[in-house]
């Protein structure tokens, strides 16, 4: 497993934590005020786990479709049609 992969799975399971952190609070009935920080929080680990992965794939599957560490799924498509798809998710990733 790359060291790039090994830090997506280590933050997704810290997002994890915190999602389940904000299931007990509900549970436990704690103030709405705390909740919401919490979500904030959650959310905010979610964009920024996010913005690494649009950077790791700008670098590796769009920048570079042809690499050694470009996913196989890049590697029968044109610069343009990634840099189409990569316009896509950056649409979606932004609302």
């Amino acid at each position: 497993m790359t060291d790039a992969r090994l830090k997506v799975k280590n933050r997704l399971k810290r997002i994890a934590g915190q999602v389940a952190g904000l299931q007990k609070m509900v549970d436990d009935d704690r103030y709405c005020v705390d909740v919401l920080t919490q979500l904030a929080a959650v959310r905010s680990a979610l964009d920024a786990l996010g913005v690494q992965l649009l950077t790791d794939h700008m670098e590796h599957c769009v920048a570079d479709h042809n690499g050694p560490h470009s996913h196989a799924e890049t590697k029968f498509k044109t610069q343009q049609q990634l840099v189409d798809e990569m316009r896509l998710t950056l649409s979606r990733f932004l609302k």
